[in-house]
């Protein structure tokens, strides 16, 4: 899907007006994919990473002790700076520096970063492909890329319905993919995956609804859309208490670690 404007702008102007929710998020900040993450990478003392999209800068925090430094950027300036609060006022971090960036299109060098990382936004990105291309060009030779996001399960069904229900949460959501499209992508970007896993994570349905601003008539809208999913989709988001105060359900991820070929 080609880039454009008007869905980068409308990222930039959703993620300002929620910054502060996505530092505080239970969901981004203490998740234990942070540790998988760190587990699968296993960084070194020497390396420069990057990380594209840091949002509240929660795995450039995450990554910072591990390597000498991190650059953490996001297409969205008022996010990076509550980020940059987050990490070196709040946490007293100093190797870690903040620079605006669009994912598909890096102000970085070719071969300047030994590790590239992403964590849950590539789903917003107008060209998935692109954004994997440039993390291939700013990444040293043998460079290692570590991507988590969103995934959809293999049913077109159920995939199109459960992308309409992030959708309708957040309409700056593009579209997520499944793990076959990942692999493709890696493999056109000269990746080789040493690394691919799924990864559960059981949201609470209303704080997870609200962090995006939505209000009592979308969440209703959501809550109805669920009642009535294909029966895969309803076996892939495994919803629980639906339609109550403590309503769940599973968003999966991909945790995908692939080096330079």
């Amino acid at each position: 899907m080609p880039s454009t404007p008007d869905s980068k702008a409308l990222s930039k102007a959703r993620y300002t007006r929620f910054a502060d929710g996505y530092v505080t998020s239970e969901t981004h900040a203490h998740g234990s994919d942070l540790d998988r993450l760190l587990a699968i990478v296993q960084p070194q003392p020497n390396w420069t990473a990057l990380d594209i999209a840091t949002g509240g800068g929660h795995t450039a925090l995450k990554f910072a002790p591990f390597v000498a430094q991190v650059i953490a950027s996001d297409l969205t300036p008022r996010m990076l700076e509550r980020a940059r609060r987050f990490i070196v006022e709040e946490r007293a971090i100093d190797n870690v520096s903040f620079e605006q960036a669009d994912a598909e299109n890096l102000p970085f060098e070719t071969d300047c970063f030994d590790l590239v990382t992403c964590r849950i936004a590539p789903h917003h990105f107008p060209d998935a492909q692109r954004f994997v291309n440039e993390c291939a060009r700013v990444l040293k030779p043998a460079g290692v890329f570590m991507l988590q996001d969103q995934v959809l399960p293999q049913n077109p069904e159920a995939a199109r319905f459960v992308d309409g229900f992030e959708r309708l949460r957040d309409p700056s959501h593009n579209r997520a993919f499944h793990e076959g499209e990942w692999q493709a992508m890696f493999a056109r970007a000269r990746f080789i995956v040493e690394h691919s896993e799924h990864y559960l994570k059981r949201h609470d349905f209303i704080p997870w609804a609200q962090r995006q601003g939505n209000d009592d008539a979308t969440i209703a809208a959501l809550i109805q859309m669920l009642h009535e999913a294909p029966l895969a989709a309803r076996e892939w988001m495994d919803p629980k208490n639906w339609g109550g105060a403590n309503a769940t359900f599973l968003n999966r991820h991909i945790l995908i670690r692939g080096r330079l070929a």
